[in-house]
């Protein structure tokens, strides 16, 4: 049984989940400033305010005593160095507590390993797309390479950027999703696709200069999400023709749009691929990913000391050995 904590960005989590994959609690909270965007200190500061009481009701949501508790994960990174560094030392100070090991997870390596859990798939081609991360990923060679990323802005940033320059609140995802279904007008926008990789700074730009002309932010809404989603399509299907795998998984905090669901599943149709999204639940920034994924690593042999637990807030997801998965 591992208590799994995350804390990389805006939200603080902590799952508990077993080792035949059951998901016995998953509790998180994020930080929603009322203007602008996340800054590093304010949300270590929540991590560290609201983590300890976070922990304490993912266990007693999950039924068991503190005891109970085999192993503690945490996200190791990537992430914002000051949130991370608070998450690690309430995962060490458990670890050390309750004499159970701790193992250093890598939260892009999670998203996928949750949502091969959840949809049963064993070699997707995965597209993780989130706040921080816009990512096509594949297994090969013992890691989980990235076939495609963005050049500069992940989409969700992308997202929140927009939604605060148009006076929406943090996080702009879900209001975007909304605003864009009433739409009616397609405008062009930048559609900046090179080679496997994405660049989103240049349809911001031009998505903002649109508001500032007076064109209805609903069809600005539309306009963006069809452009992007449209260049994360075209990545995703070209991973499929040249992987040849056949399964297409859409995970990270993204993947709850529909718009975005809708398209891919046309890509995995086009391919005969199965296609799973991984549920709200486990597809924004959570423990249960987490912890799930320590158990893996921790059963092939993967553990920490904690003086060797610093984090790594730049740890990309193709640096990692993937010892638990056999190719």
């Amino acid at each position: 049984m591992c208590l799994g904590l995350e804390g990389t960005a805006h939200s603080f989590g902590a799952g508990v989940v077993t080792d035949d994959g059951k998901v016995l609690s998953n509790v998180w909270d994020m930080l929603s400033p009322r203007e602008g965007g996340i800054h590093p200190r304010e949300a270590s500061r929540h991590h560290a305010e609201l983590g300890p009481s976070i922990v304490k009701q993912a266990i007693e949501k999950a039924g068991v005593q503190p005891q109970d508790v085999d192993l503690i994960a945490f996200s190791r990174g990537p992430g914002l160095g000051p949130c991370l560094r608070v998450t690690a030392t309430i995962a060490r100070t458990l670890s050390l507590h309750l004499g159970v090991p701790l193992v250093g997870v890598n939260h892009c390596v999670a998203h996928v390993e949750i949502g091969c859990l959840e949809s049963g798939f064993q070699d997707p081609v995965t597209v993780y797309v989130s706040g921080g991360n816009t990512q096509i990923i594949a297994f090969a060679g013992q890691r989980f390479r990235t076939f495609g990323e963005t050049l500069d802005i992940a989409i969700g940033n992308m997202l929140d950027t927009l939604g605060r320059e148009i006076g929406m609140r943090f996080p702009a995802g879900p209001t975007i999703e909304r605003e864009a279904r009433r739409g009616e007008r397609y405008y062009q926008l930048p559609y900046s696709v090179k080679g496997m990789d994405l660049s989103y700074s240049g349809m911001l730009t031009a998505a903002k200069r649109l508001y500032q002309e007076g064109i209805p932010i609903p069809d600005i809404c539309h306009s963006v999400q069809e452009t992007a989603f449209g260049m994360l399509a075209e990545i995703a299907e070209r991973a499929i023709a040249h992987t040849k795998k056949r399964e297409l998984l859409l995970t990270g905090g993204v993947a709850r749009n529909n718009r975005l669901t809708e398209i891919l599943k046309g890509v995995a149709q086009r391919h005969s691929a199965r296609f799973h999204r991984v549920s709200p639940p486990l597809a924004g920034d959570q423990g249960a990913m987490i912890a799930w994924t320590g158990i893996l690593q921790f059963k092939a042999g993967d553990h920490l000391q904690v003086p060797e637990s610093h984090v790594l807030p730049k740890w990309r997801t193709d640096e990692q050995d993937i010892i638990w998965r056999r190719g």
